[in-house]
């Protein structure tokens, strides 16, 4: 690999693999989390040729490297025992806390559901539209097909979930799916309206719908990880493929259904409750905690313990205070996309998904998506949520806003008097709209000018250093004497052709094979009649003597070294018997390749027709 040396060099740097807790990287830095900090060689790193900037930011020691920053990671991983990003065999010292774990969980969960959620979010919005302007009937055969396609989405999200999240704990993501699609299956659905108990062997069962929820699909695939994980080391290989899933499913769906999800809807239950007393007691406080901490439930799929109440209100009522007060914070929401579009005008990858969140939102109340991709990505931004919910809230709770009939909080429900008192209702969700915008732009996202300001001075920092001066040159010295040939004249397709590397081939005149660069032996064949060595430099030679060679076994080939050898340029490698080879009909055509010549600039070729062994052969553009 062309970077191992370097990345083994980071490493080192950074305090060895043993001080790594985790490692992330953006567009242009390695992000590292140490255990301790007082081994990070923040001046060293500087002065290494290839690291354009170090930072020490936020609990994070970056090395900033430029574009080339994916193969220096893909390098690290190659070279240090930090699985899957997280060194997890030892403790940092430096405090990790229990909510960034989870909250790695949960937007590692939506982050690969994001972009689905946002294009089912831009459907549902233009079917709100079609069928409030009267282009489009809502029992129209157009209409049920169109809205399949935007409410699969949100509807099969505990099979989603089970795949991402089982991805994320290193299960197998097509049981985590079967665990979710189990709950949503029609036999189990069809308990749902079935007359008397319900039960899984005697244990009582409480059937409910889970479309859409999120909160037991979470804990089950967390239980399920687990198990998954025990069950391999204690089945037998040959009957893992099937008795592990089988075992799994059997185990995890009834006990989902019996326990985890139940146990999401009390919690629901008492949250509903607990809000309830808090508008008895004072409806300015309960709008201020309820605003604030709505964005949160929803998160967490306890919101629909709400909707019990609320219906209940509509029908003794006629009006609903606790929805009343939760439209805030999803026009908070709203505003947080708003400020997020502002903000990135040069941040492509935000603003992408901002601006289509923003209209989800606004056309059709759905803002799982503004919650998922925007809000978990920038931790200010939950603080911003809660804040603008929260002041909205206090609003609406203080002058009794209610929702009169059950509709999906957006402009159309707002525009059909679906609020009242509709003055106090503006008043609220306006406030929490531009709470959420200012606050988003100013302080939100505050630290997005620095990154973008530090990127882009590394990628400017890295065009300028690469002058044409400061572009390394590996030079290949020829390993034998004899005339030099194209590749493509060859007498072998695959040589020719240079899938298997670029360089030349050389007929040799004698019948010594000397290493032509300083590095390692990182292949030696069995049969001899090859060897490959890598260099510090990460360049990847192939010296291959003969065509066909390898159907010799051996015979008429010495190594002088093993592979894991360091040799020195001009270092001898191998001997050959140039008589026995001809004599089996082999010809001694000998390529001379540069394996991994796509990692490189270029290779600029010597142009004689003859060499001697140690006469450069060729340049490597690093």
């Amino acid at each position: 690999m062309k970077f191992e040396n370097e990345a083994k060099e980071i490493v080192g740097l950074v305090g060895g693999e043993a001080n790594v807790v985790s490692l992330v990287h953006c567009a242009t830095r390695l992000r590292f989390e140490l255990k301790d900090g007082s081994k990070f060689q923040k001046e060293k790193l500087e002065k290494l040729s290839y690291v354009l900037k170090v930072l020490v930011s936020g609990g994070q020691y970056q090395v900033v490297i430029g574009p080339n920053v994916d193969a220096y990671y893909d390098a690290i991983f190659a070279v240090a025992k930090i699985q899957g990003g997280n060194n997890t065999t030892s403790q940092s010292t430096e405090k990790v806390k229990l909510s960034d774990k989870i909250l790695k969980v949960i937007s590692g969960a939506f982050s690969p559901v994001i972009p689905l959620m946002a294009g089912s979010g831009m459907i549902k919005a233009l079917l709100t539209l079609f069928t409030t302007i009267g282009v489009m009937s809502d029992s129209s055969s157009t209409y049920l097909i169109l809205s399949a396609a935007g409410n699969a989405c949100f509807y099969f999200m505990p099979v989603f979930l089970g795949i991402t999240i089982s991805k994320q704990l290193k299960a197998n993501a097509f049981v985590g799916g079967a665990i979710g699609a189990a709950l949503l299956e029609p036999n189990f659905t069809g308990l749902l309206s079935a007359e008397g108990a319900v039960n899984f062997l005697g244990i009582p069962v409480t059937p409910i719908d889970y479309q859409a929820t999120i909160f037991p699909i979470f804990i089950a695939i967390l239980v399920y990880a687990y198990l998954d994980k025990s069950l391999r080391k204690v089945t037998p290989q040959s009957l893992q493929c099937f008795l592990v899933p089988m075992v799994c499913l059997m185990i995890m769906v009834p006990f989902t259904v019996i326990l985890f999800g139940p146990v999401g809807t009390t919690i629901g239950n008492y949250v509903s409750s607990f809000v309830m007393w808090l508008f008895s007691i004072s409806g300015t406080l309960a709008g201020i905690v309820l605003g604030a901490a709505y964005p949160f439930l929803t998160m967490l799929g306890l919101h629909w313990g709400f909707t019990p109440i609320t219906l209940q209100n509509l029908d003794q009522f006629g009006g609903d205070i606790i929805e009343g007060v939760c439209v805030c914070a999803v026009w908070a929401q709203m505003g947080i996309a708003l400020g997020s579009y502002l903000k990135a005008q040069k941040n492509s990858k935000l603003k992408s998904i901002a601006g289509p969140t923003f209209i989800t939102g606004f056309f059709a109340g759905v803002t799982e998506p503004i919650l998922y991709s925007i809000v978990m990505e920038y931790k200010r931004l939950m603080v911003v949520v809660a804040i603008s919910g929260a002041c909205g809230g206090a609003i609406a709770g203080t002058l009794g806003v209610t929702m009169d009939a059950y509709v999906f909080h957006n402009i159309f429900s707002a525009a059909v008097m679906s609020y009242s008192p509709i003055w106090a209702y503006a008043i609220a969700v306006l406030t929490s709209l531009v709470v959420a915008t200012i606050l988003t732009y100013t302080w939100g996202l505050s630290g997005l000018d620095e990154e973008k300001a530090q990127d882009l001075q590394a990628m400017e920092t890295e065009s300028k250093s690469l002058k044409p001066s400061d572009v390394k040159m590996i030079s290949v010295v020829s390993p034998l004497d004899g005339d030099i040939i194209e590749l493509k004249e060859v007498d072998d397709e695959v040589f020719a052709s240079g899938v298997t590397g670029k360089g030349v081939a050389i007929v040799p005149t004698n019948n010594v094979v000397i290493s032509p660069v300083e590095g390692t032996v990182s292949v030696l064949f069995p049969s001899k009649h090859a060897v490959g060595i890598t260099t510090k430099d990460g360049v990847e030679l192939l010296v291959h003597i003969g065509l066909n060679t390898v159907m010799l076994n051996g015979e008429g080939f010495t190594a002088f070294v093993k592979q894991g050898d360091r040799v020195v340029c001009g270092q001898k490698l191998l001997e050959f018997d140039k008589e026995f080879i001809l004599s089996k009909g082999y010809s001694l055509q000998s390529p001379v390749l540069v394996t991994n010549a796509d990692q490189f600039s270029d290779i600029v070729m010597n142009e004689n027709q003859t060499v001697k062994t140690g006469e450069e052969l060729y340049k490597v553009l690093a």
